[in-house]
């Protein structure tokens, strides 16, 4: 693709595009002034939110990390509840409550993966504060995970955790369009947990996937192990930000993958997108696709689902920043300050 040429492999339009990456920080500088001096509000929802979000454009692996985070919340006692936009949803209203069932054609692919992944209230919509509020309403949540957001400012945040891609890092450093960054690196100084998919630098916490049994896209019943497949051939499909880590993922599974289709992140998939592969071959894809393929029929269809591992100290760190960011919900209702004046991310 060609914005992976240009931002990843040092692509001469780089140089061309530079000056509309300044004019574009600039305009982020400013956006985040206008709510810092209160000239736009910032809304505290009478509950702690947690945004987990990154400055580069594409995938880094916020999905898995956000499930590992409400598992480890419900363990600490918390009822957690997660917010997104919902990306490549098509819904005619917002916000849009998410359940294991949802279509993702309606709320997003990645919305309904975490509602079945960790059964979780779930609320989705362009406006977060409005997803917020919606959850809260119809839920009894006393802790919101935001899925992104990192740069959604009109929402109050008591942790922010920036997801960083190991391989690619942030590229030629540029912000956009000439380079992948949202907003500069100077940003990352302000959150209180970097997290690192892959090898982590200084001060970041590393993260990695593991992967469990293939499951059929039709009937989650039937699994495979990967060895199971050892010297077999098997065709793989990606509709992800980063497909080469996902290929990667199937080989150290021992997966001999003779054909690899990529496709743009979010997807929509049709029967047309598998005519490269046969009938009889299976086919291998993420989970995140998954879910979007259950409508085609097609029964060679398989996933394979990862967990995120995290260093421990990771734990150790977002337990000692919950006890000062925890404001108990009073009664049944959501409880909405708007913060004039005050500074939109941690501290």
């Amino acid at each position: 693709m060609i914005w992976n040429r240009l931002w990843y492999e040092g692509h001469p339009l780089a140089l061309a595009l530079t000056p509309l990456a300044l004019l574009y920080c600039a305009a982020v500088w400013l956006r985040r002034q206008v709510y810092r001096l209160g000239l736009r509000r910032v809304h505290r929802m009478g509950v702690p939110v947690i945004v987990v979000g990154n400055i580069t454009a594409g995938g880094t692996g916020k999905t898995p990390l956000i499930a590992w985070l409400a598992a480890r919340l419900r363990e600490q006692g918390y009822r957690p509840g997660i917010i997104a936009r919902g990306y490549g949803g098509r819904a005619r209203h917002w916000p849009q409550q998410v359940r294991p069932d949802s279509d993702p054609r309606t709320v997003g692919d990645e919305p309904v993966l975490l509602a079945r992944r960790t059964g979780c209230p779930m609320a989705v919509g362009p406006d977060r504060v409005a997803a917020a509020r919606a959850l809260l309403q119809h839920s009894d949540c006393d802790i919101l995970i935001s899925d992104d957001g990192l740069q959604h400012y009109a929402l109050a945040r008591d942790i922010e955790i920036a997801v960083v891609d190991g391989d690619r890092r942030y590229g030629n450093g540029l912000c956009l369009p000439a380079g992948p960054l949202r907003e500069p690196r100077s940003r990352l100084q302000e959150v209180d947990l970097i997290v690192c998919h892959g090898t982590p630098g200084r001060g970041e916490f590393g993260m990695h996937y593991v992967a469990g049994q293939l499951i059929n896209v039709h009937d989650h019943e039937q699994r495979l192990d990967p060895d199971q497949l050892r010297g077999r051939q098997v065709d793989a499909v990606a509709g992800i930000g980063h497909p080469e880590r996902f290929y990667r993922l199937l080989e150290r599974q021992g997966l001999n993958c003779r054909k690899q289709r990529s496709f743009r992140d979010h997807h929509a998939y049709s029967e047309t997108d598998f005519d490269f592969a046969d009938a009889h071959t299976p086919v291998v894809m993420t989970e995140k696709d998954a879910v979007k393929c259950e409508r085609l029929a097609r029964d060679n269809l398989w996933y394979l689902p990862i967990q995120a591992e995290l260093d421990p100290r990771m734990e150790s760190r977002l337990q000692r920043l919950l006890p000062q960011s925890r404001h108990p919900r009073e009664g049944g209702d959501p409880v909405t300050t708007a913060v004039s004046g005050s500074r939109p991310t941690p501290g």
